[in-house]
């Protein structure tokens, strides 16, 4: 069983090679089910309710989030009502959507997709290694396959959860940094890992970013409209082989240009 999860999608480039290059990658590695992160999706942060719809509508299975999905308001009534579009679990209990989701597989098996936002240089939030550990307390016994998107920005923070869950999960796979890190690898247990899985968007930029705009902001230190880049645009995240018992065989990158 294979799953592939797509980094960070950036705005209309991002949405653009999801659009172009999905079907692709899709059919290349058999893949039985596509998760990706867009709570960078609508201008380069926060997503709106039209965009998720609409990346829905071209193969994805669910969305995963992070800090930035309180951006547009919008999108508060459209998380209670969306439960395939999941916002970070260890948010307050109170707080509109859902951090987690099981789901039928293509190839009909159940799968767990698990949304947690780290706490290092973020919001003061929940403990996201605590709010693992209960989520998956109350997970069925038979879903075996559990995918964790661990949206934060400390790499130390990233690789603690995936020693915390080694062996607990089909994988820990990172996200927010939106540089995609070459440390991928199978944990004993049998739990894939990656500091972070990428960027969806365009690469010739500062995470996504125009860097003239960012460079402006750090030679300055004085404050910038941050706006899309669109050079470079490459589809990147993780191909997840996972085995029947719910263990990852495989952890494989993915980087896919498209071709201009």
């Amino acid at each position: 069983m294979k799953i592939l999860f797509i980094g960070d999608i950036v705005g209309a480039p991002g949405r653009r090679a999801v659009e172009e290059l999905l079907d692709r990658v899709v059919d290349r590695h058999a893949i039985d089910l596509v998760v990706a992160n867009c709570e960078n999706a609508a201008g380069g942060i926060g997503v709106t309710p039209q965009i998720a719809d609409q990346l829905f509508a071209l193969r994805i299975d669910v969305l995963t989030s992070g800090n930035h999905i309180w951006k547009h308001k919008e999108i508060l009534p459209y998380l209670d009502g969306a439960d395939r579009l999941l916002r970070p679990a260890n948010y307050p209990p109170e707080t509109p959507g859902v951090g987690v989701i099981v789901v039928e597989t293509a190839a009909g098996e159940p799968a767990a997709i698990i949304n947690l936002e780290g706490r290092v240089f973020m919001n003061a939030l929940e403990c996201p290694f605590r709010t693992a550990d209960r989520v998956l307390a109350a997970l069925p016994p038979e879903v075996k396959i559990i995918l964790v998107d661990m949206h934060a920005e400390a790499t130390s923070e990233k690789l603690a959860l995936g020693w915390h869950l080694s062996g607990r999960v089909s994988a820990v796979v990172g996200t927010h940094t939106h540089v995609q890190t070459a440390d991928e690898r199978v944990l004993p247990g049998g739990t894939g890992y990656i500091t972070d899985v990428g960027m969806t968007g365009p690469i010739d930029s500062v995470i996504g970013m125009k860097k003239e705009v960012i460079l402006e902001r750090f030679l300055t230190m004085r404050p910038q409209s941050f706006k899309v880049a669109s050079g470079n645009i490459q589809l990147q995240g993780v191909v997840i082989d996972i085995d029947s018992q719910g263990r990852c065989r495989e952890l494989v990158r993915v980087q896919l240009p498209i071709k201009s």
